[in-house]
């Protein structure tokens, strides 16, 4: 529809939207985390330009890691803007010593904050501006590693935002159809301010560089390149749910009971006799079901290799306190003894 600043980039946004509900769903307050760099003002801009349609109130958080002397100024920088727009920002600062810093802490960081945050303001639904760049990136990484399947669906659109099982807070990602060279063009169109964080370019990052060394070479050989393997994820995401679903099904069936467990036991025979990959899903699905474990791949197959037919029974310290035991028919999982 015809409005102030409307676009191609606004009419994919708004469609996206559309052909998914969830996501964002209209009316429903959402809180945007905004580092002031180019994706998350990109984010923010084309928001506040669909809110008319949507009706969404919008929140804005910002988070001060400390990391860098100028790093307070951004955030003061980035309030004022805010405050000219007639927009409410709340920045949390992080207090922790820099020696003890590190990116996966300061992830969990900004997450328990967003999370603490959106209980403060009643808002279930809390958004990033990752891009299909980011999402190209992860694949990649996680690929170079070795990962499963499911390390390769990483990213997705929308992923509770707490491993509470209660907890109705979700994290979602509308910005994965754009590309980051979308988001820079959108910038300069639209005469946002942007924030450039100098940790982007820093090489010791291994993201940094596949982002600086090795996307580059990728679109430099297939032009769209990031676009495409972001697709890709995209498409293993609901083979992995899909699959899911199937194993789930196929779990229901090998399920017993057991007099050394109060939790569901699993058939050892029936389990036995299936092909090798789908023995593997199955009792990957079963451990994540009744102990919330993800074992590494190495250590699945050696499970594996020790409940085939004709071996004696045994047992097993996983993590968390947990132990899986079998015998010749059955197996299933108890709290560990400590030795």
């Amino acid at each position: 529809p015809p409005g102030p600043r409307w676009s191609p980039d606004h009419l994919r946004l708004h469609r996206h939207l559309r052909h998914h509900p969830e996501l964002l769903p209209a009316g429903a307050p959402l809180l945007l985390a905004i580092s002031g760099g180019q994706d998350s003002m990109t984010l923010l801009a084309l928001l506040r330009d669909l809110q008319r349609l949507h009706h969404w109130p919008l929140h804005l958080w910002h988070g001060d890691h400390r990391w860098r002397p100028e790093s307070g100024s951004v955030a003061l920088e980035l309030a004022g803007w805010c405050s000219d727009q007639g927009l409410d920002l709340h920045i949390s600062s992080w207090l922790r010593p820099l020696e003890e810093t590190s990116e996966a802490a300061a992830r969990h960081w900004r997450y328990d904050q967003l999370a603490e945050q959106a209980r403060c303001l009643g808002v279930n639904h809390v958004l990033t501006a990752h891009t299909a760049s980011d999402r190209a990136e992860t694949l990649l990484l996680h690929l170079a590693r070795g990962s499963h399947r499911r390390g390769l669906a990483s990213l997705r659109s929308q992923r509770p935002l707490s491993s509470e099982p209660d907890d109705p807070i979700v994290l979602a990602r509308p910005l994965l159809p754009f590309s980051r060279a979308d988001t820079a063009r959108l910038c300069e169109q639209l005469a946002l301010p942007v924030w450039h964080d100098p940790s982007n370019t820093d090489r010791r990052y291994s993201r940094n560089r596949i982002r600086a060394e090795v996307l580059p070479v990728l679109e430099g050989l297939h032009p769209g390149a990031a676009q495409r393997i972001s697709a890709q994820a995209e498409r293993l995401v609901e083979e992995v749910d899909s699959r899911n679903e199937l194993v789930a099904l196929a779990l229901q069936t090998l399920k017993t009971s057991s007099n050394n467990s109060s939790t569901p036991a699993l058939q050892r025979q029936a389990l036995g006799s299936l092909a090798g990959a789908n023995q593997r899903q199955l009792l990957h699905h079963w451990l994540e079901q009744g102990s919330g474990l993800v074992l590494p791949a190495r250590q699945l197959e050696e499970l594996l290799m020790r409940l085939q037919p004709g071996h004696p029974p045994g047992q097993a310290n996983l993590s968390a306190g947990c132990q899986l035991q079998w015998d010749r028919s059955t197996l299933w999982l108890k709290p560990s003894t400590p030795p």
